[in-house]
């Protein structure tokens, strides 16, 4: 729990939460760290501008359904769903129009909301995706930050494309096989720590850069026998990758940004964008549900993450899981609470 503004985390008891008519209380068996929640262990600006302690914090999760509120269809006592951590109000003009991941009265789980770094967590009985029973709980756990993933991936056409992910945190780990499903012809993977260039060759990327070693866009030209990537998927929220991005990507391709600055970011508009015709896309959040839809299927049909979970401990190390993931070297750290 964050008890108070200020930097860090509390481990501390507090009621068991009591579902409403249309909830349900669930018993969390993972939750993975996001960097949301480092924003928050950190209390940096954007945590200090959102957040209200006292808040229980984690909004990855998956566990099992203990309680249900009289008005809950769909979901029953028993079963082992995912949590879509953005839950959409169902009425303002973007959700009635099929957009409710950009609704505009959204509220996220652990941030608005008490979150599932807890034994317990109560949320809307529609926020509840049944998981697969071949899909493992630390998968399950997982699926909000794959959902983001399969969005950005997805959101445009990747057969025989060539694709340059600019930043090797947990999504852009989780969007390299996910690309290769998806028919890409070559995938490039860029970041600064070896640890996760080493994870992105091992999840099959084509060629993994060093973006602190050389210029990333004149290598993928180089790649790319001078034209550039056909897609670049930016997931790291840096300057300096979002700066490779915008001059790796070929005139007429088309760029995601997934990754949150954590600062205003310039722009060479005129050379990088508008004088090369590029396709620039905002991705937020997973498309409902369409995208978990996507993630299911590609789960059944082979789709592995497993080598992106690189640190599983349990919920009273979370310490020592926040030390793992600021070191930068780590991919996605679970935080388990089966017995």
């Amino acid at each position: 729990m964050k008890t108070a503004p200020g930097p860090g985390f509390s481990l501390v008891e507090v009621p068991v939460p009591a579902p409403g008519r249309s909830d349900v209380l669930v018993r969390v068996l993972a939750g993975g760290i996001c960097g949301t929640d480092l924003h928050i262990y950190r209390w940096d600006p954007w945590a200090r501008s959102r957040v209200r302690p006292p808040r229980v914090i984690g909004h990855e999760f998956c566990g099992t359904v203990v309680a249900a509120g009289e008005a809950v269809i769909g979901v029953s006592v028993g079963d082992r769903i995912a949590g879509e951590s953005h839950i959409a109000c169902g009425w303002c003009p973007r959700c009635r129009h099929g957009q409710a991941h950009i609704c505009e009265r959204l509220e996220i789980i652990g941030v608005d909301r008490d979150g599932a770094f807890a034994e317990y967590v109560v949320m809307p009985a529609t926020n509840a995706w049944r998981l697969d029973p071949g899909i493992p709980s630390e998968v399950g756990a997982v699926m909000d930050p794959l959902g983001n993933a399969v969005h950005t991936a997805l959101a445009t056409e990747l057969v025989t494309r060539t694709v340059l992910i600019t930043g090797c945190g947990p999504i852009g780990l989780m969007a390299i096989p996910i690309c290769r499903m998806a028919g890409a012809a070559l995938v490039v993977a860029s970041d600064v720590h070896p640890g996760r260039l080493a994870l992105a060759a091992g999840l099959g990327a084509d060629a993994v850069l060093d973006a602190a070693a050389g210029d990333v866009a004149e290598r993928v030209h180089d790649l790319t026998a001078g034209q550039g990537a056909d897609v670049v998927l930016e997931m790291s929220g840096h300057a300096a990758g979002v700066h490779d991005a915008l001059r790796a990507v070929r005139s007429g391709g088309w760029v995601g940004l997934l990754g949150l600055p954590g600062e205003p970011v310039a722009l060479d508009l005129a050379n990088d964008v508008i004088f090369k015709a590029v396709r620039l896309e905002g991705i937020f959040g997973r498309r409902l549900w369409q995208t978990w839809e996507q993630m299911t299927v590609l789960l059944r049909r082979g789709l592995d993450i497993s080598p992106v979970i690189t640190h599983r401990l349990p919920l009273d190390r979370f310490e020592e899981a926040f030390a793992r993931l600021e070191s930068g070297e780590a991919g996605k750290v679970i935080l388990t609470l089966e017995d």
